[in-house]
Parts: structure tokens; sequence; C-alpha cells
């Protein structure tokens, strides 16, 4: 092992990561801008024709009437979130206790619009029906995240997604949708991205992840929702005087990437049978249910680091870029398959988890 070499460090030079589409650096911009006819008119303040048409098209894709671009999701769902409760003259939503808002967002949905929330289900499984109908009081909205990233990337089943979107529409309470990594889940639950969004009053995805743009959001309902999420949007400075470079991105990588989440769902669940032959590992969920998941390994921090980069410089193989500590003596990572994993040669792919059991074992 070379010294002093951090993880990402021996991950950005591995000849073979496994993880992501590539590097996000300004090739990723270039590739989608030379795609593009240069004598097109840019956006202006959030309209014309470039950012229009794409917004028309994320409307037609997710079966909404309309939809608009957001530069970022955090942004987007806070205003979905606000605009349901004052429709409802109710402050007060649900989610669950994992959710991007409650532990990412430094409460910005309380202390910009001072709404309550309620968190419903335990921190290590989805939300359910039954946890929906404990809710004390009464909600404006519930939030569900599809797949619940903190979590693995778990999901309900399908039936599941019914019985409680039924549960809502009956009681008057808006179901929205976290669906940063929507498109993702379209392979397992064998639905298209606009059926699975009919079961939601609104709907969130994003535009770099599985589509890997580079940056936005895409927030998509009914006409009046959506035109009052552009005042909202207004407000609080997104509308910036141009947002093209990030619409052609999202335009382009969209088109490449769209049909190719099948592939990446099935490129997990392979990954994952790697990860499950290897002693003491865990899989979370233990069968993928999207193109991620998280790997648990009963070894302190800077000892898999150790020796996960001894594998990169060993196989060319790079796993992982980060480990996330649990307590002393374990740790975790992501793992979220794109573009790179194809390109990974079986033979090698295989020699990385024959080192990784082999010094598991030694150290377990």
């Amino acid at each position: 092992m070379t010294e002093n070499k951090t993880l990402i460090e021996a991950f950005i030079g591995a000849a073979y990561p496994v993880t992501g589409h590539g590097k996000r650096n300004v090739q990723m911009l270039k590739d989608a801008l030379d795609a593009a006819d240069g004598t097109m008119q840019g956006d202006h303040y959030g309209g014309g024709k470039i950012i229009e048409e794409f917004q028309n098209r994320m409307a037609d894709y997710l079966g909404k009437e309309a939809a608009v671009f957001f530069p970022s999701g955090t942004m987007a769902q806070q205003i979905a979130l606000r605009i349901w409760c004052d429709r409802q003259q109710l402050k007060r939503v649900a989610y669950h206790p994992l959710c991007h808002l409650e532990i990412h967002e430094e409460d910005g949905l309380k202390e910009l619009h001072h709404i309550e929330t309620v968190l419903i289900a335990d921190n290590n499984r989805v939300i359910r029906l039954e946890d929906v109908r404990q809710i004390e009081g009464e909600i404006a909205c519930l939030l569900l995240e599809l797949p619940q990233r903190e979590i693995g990337g778990q999901l309900p089943e399908y039936e599941e997604l019914e019985a409680i979107s039924a549960y809502c529409r009956k009681r008057g309470i808006k179901l929205h949708m976290d669906g940063a990594r929507l498109l993702e889940i379209t392979p397992y639950y064998e639905r298209s991205a606009a059926e699975i969004s009919s079961l939601f009053d609104s709907v969130f995805i994003s535009l770099y992840k599985g589509i890997g743009g580079i940056a936005g959001a895409v927030l998509a309902g009914d006409a009046d929702f959506i035109h009052t999420s552009k005042v909202w949007k207004r407000r609080h400075g997104g509308d910036l005087i141009s947002l093209y470079p990030y619409i052609l991105s999202a335009d382009y990588y969209f088109d490449q990437r769209e049909s190719r989440m099948a592939q990446y769902y099935e490129g997990a669940k392979e990954l994952a049978s790697f990860y499950h032959a290897c002693y003491g590992v865990t899989v979370l969920p233990n069968v993928p249910v999207s193109n991620m998941f998280h790997v648990l390994v009963p070894l302190p921090k800077d000892q898999l680091e150790a020796v996960m980069i001894d594998i990169c410089e060993t196989t060319g193989v790079g796993l992982t870029s980060y480990l996330s500590s649990d307590d002393d003596v374990s740790c975790r990572y992501e793992v979220t398959i794109g573009d790179r994993y194809v390109g990974v040669p079986k033979l090698k792919l295989q020699e990385a988890f024959r080192l990784l059991d082999e010094q598991l074992r030694q150290r377990l």
C-alpha cells in the first residue's frame, strides 16, 4: 500500500471504479453543450422555449399536468409542503425520521416555513399503512421517500403504496413523493414513472442522481399547484437569470440513461451477490430493489480503509470512495450502480472480492 494515500485518492486513481457514472468534471457539461445547437436561445428568469419544453417533457414523463425546474430538490420539496399546508390551512406534515428534510436541511422547513413535522415509522424500516393510520391529530401532507436512501434504498411493496395512497385520498391528506431516485425504482416495481406518480399529488425527481446531470430537480403536479410553486420559487431566489446549462445537461443525460435503469438494477443485484459471499459482510436491503444498497462491515473504519486501498492498488478495482463509522468496531458505505459498472472486467471484480473476503477472514 502506498504511504499516506487516502481512500478517495485510491478510488479516483483506480482503473476500474465500480460505482457511479463517471467523473463529475467539466467534460460532463462540455459533452452536453457539444450536442446542443449553439444558436439556441437561452432561458431568462425561468422562462423561454428551452426551459418550457423541458418542463413539459418532464410533466408528460411523470404523468402530471405540469412541471417546473428547480435549482435544488431542497428548495422544491420545502415549497411543495408549504403549498399543501397553505391549501389545507394546516401547517403540519408527516414523514420518516430519516427523511432528507429532517436530517440534511438544517430544519429549513421549520425555520423558514414554520411547519410542524410528525415523524412516523422506525429508523430501520419504511413507512407502512399502519404508521399512517396511527398518526395522532390531523396532517396536511404525508411525504414518502422512494426509495428510502438512509436505510439502503428500501421500498414498500407496491400494494402497500397503493393502500397508503387510497387512505390519504379518502381522508383529504395530500401525498408527496420524494422521488429523487424515482427512475431507479421503475424496474423493481415494473411500472412506469407516470404509473407510480399517479398515486401521489406531487412528485419531485432529481436531475443529477440516476440521470447524472449537473444539478437541479423537477417538481410536478396539477397546473395550479405548479403555478403556485413558481411564485414560491421566485421568492426563494430560484429563478436565476439563466438555467440552461442545467437544463441542457439534464435533457442530454436523461436521453442517455432513462432506458438503462434496468441495467443498473441488474448490476446492483449482481454486485450485492459478490458482497454476500464475503465473510462478515451484510448488504442492506438483502436483495437490492434499485440500483443502490448499503454495505455494512464489522470492522473499524481505519482497518477497512486500509483493506480498500490495498484492493484498489492490487487489482485496480475501486469498490468505494468513502467509509462511514457506525461505531468503533464497524462501518458502512453506499453503493450506487451507474454506467461504470459494465466496464469493470468480471475477472478483476472477482479478484477484488476474493481479496476482500480473504482480508476480512484474517481480521474478524
